[in-house]
């Protein structure tokens, strides 16, 4: 049946996350730093109000938009935090997860041989999404000495007359850097003088550590050329509940909501009802959950660092990016060993493309025992190597205290 197969299927390849994820399954006494996804639970009001909701009955369909009060409370937020006004009738679609949202995103404004600019290393289906809708992702490499920010002049080496968009995420997966708003303003000038649709993933905006997150469509006049996706499953710990929201100008969320109400309808009521009691209930848990995270970051960067993985300090997310270049392993061999030496599972850094290769994805969303008992592993993985990795190069931050 292989010819029945389209070519955008055959083209796509499978989740190199997943590969070492399903190996972990076969394997005892592994502490695994692959898989992003928080170690919390749901906080309980969330969880409450979505049971009380069921109790009720309320398990019918909702809006193709969403919940009006759901999409109300995202942008009365949006607006409180970071000025960013939208209309909660026009400019806001609550998605099945960001994933859904990146997906009808892409699909709305690429057309057949479009070029998607995506800045990677990035979180592994922006590519193989673009490359669905018809387009032709263009990878543009965020690099370690640029504390893998995305640099405009690297970013202007691949915009072409065919670009039309660019795909951004920061606080990124899987480096954990940020972009600052001067750091932004050169990519708006970029996007305003070739006319590009921004497509600005945020999913990770609430855990940011230094210094409070930066919307990218608050920067100029981003704002009318931005697609912002968001949602709730790491800062509230709902990753199975697959609820997230889009939101955009509204020539942008018609189009996205075509496509919607084609592809999903609209997402889960229930999961809507929990998002709505997280929104309102529970941020005392959601900094919590921020607070811990920015300790096991100190804890894992110094670690990996000491054991002579150069790793730049993550300002966002809950990863880290060490290098193994000093090592002589390749970031595949150096993950296959360790898994297979020292039962830690990491992912290698080129499964998330250009600028990954030669690093490990380390994400931090373990308890701080497993955390601690894992660096001590790489650190007698990298030992048993017989060399040292150089130190930790230029721009590299040890972690305050």
């Amino acid at each position: 049946m292989r010819d029945h197969i389209s070519r955008a299927a055959r083209a796509i390849p499978p989740s190199g996350i997943r590969r070492f994820f399903d190996l972990v399954q076969t394997m005892d006494d592994v502490i695994s730093l692959g898989v992003g996804e928080p170690d919390f639970s749901t906080p309980w009001k969330a969880v409450d109000a979505c049971m009380y909701a069921l109790e009720q009955g309320q398990t019918s369909y909702t809006s193709n938009r969403g919940m009006p009060a759901l999409c109300e409370r995202i942008t009365d937020d949006l607006a409180r935090d970071y000025g960013l006004c939208y209309d909660p009738a026009t400019e806001v679609i609550i998605t099945t997860g960001v994933s859904e949202g990146l997906d009808i995103a892409i699909r709305a404004v690429t057309d057949p041989g479009d070029e998607v600019l995506v800045a990677q290393p990035s979180y592994v289906s922006y590519a193989p999404c673009v490359t669905l809708a018809g387009g032709v992702p263009v990878p543009v490499p965020c690099l370690a000495r640029d504390r893998f920010r995305l640099n405009p002049d690297l970013l202007m080496e691949r915009v072409t007359p065919r670009s039309k968009a660019l795909v951004i995420n920061f606080p990124n997966n899987p480096t954990g850097a940020i972009m600052t708003a001067s750091d932004l303003k050169g990519i708006a000038d970029i996007a305003e003088d070739h006319d590009l649709v921004l497509l600005s993933d945020e999913v990770y905006g609430e855990l940011s550590y230094d210094g409070p997150h930066v919307p990218a469509a608050t920067i100029g006049a981003l704002r009318e050329r931005t697609i912002t996706l968001n949602g709730f499953s790491k800062a509230y710990a709902m990753t199975g509940w697959r609820i997230g929201y889009l939101c955009a100008p509204a020539e942008l969320t018609d189009a996205a909501l075509k496509i919607h109400q084609y592809v999903m309808l609209c997402a889960p009521n229930m999961a809507q009802v929990a998002a709505l009691a997280a929104l309102r209930s529970a941020s005392v848990e959601k900094g919590a959950m921020v607070d811990e995270y920015h300790l096991r970051r100190n804890l894992v960067v110094a670690g990996l660092n000491r054991a002579g993985l150069s790793c730049h300090l993550p300002e966002g997310a809950f990863y880290a990016f060490p290098s193994v270049v000093g090592t002589g392993l390749s970031d595949h061999e150096f993950a296959e060993r360790l898994l297979s030496e020292e039962r830690v599972a990491v992912v290698p850094g080129s499964v998330f493309g250009e600028g990954g290769a030669g690093h490990l994805r380390c994400s931090y969303a373990v308890s701080r025992e497993d955390l601690s008992e894992a660096v001590l592993r790489i650190e007698r993985f990298v030992a048993s190597l017989g060399e040292r990795a150089p130190v930790p190069a230029l721009g590299t931050r040890q972690p305050a205290d």
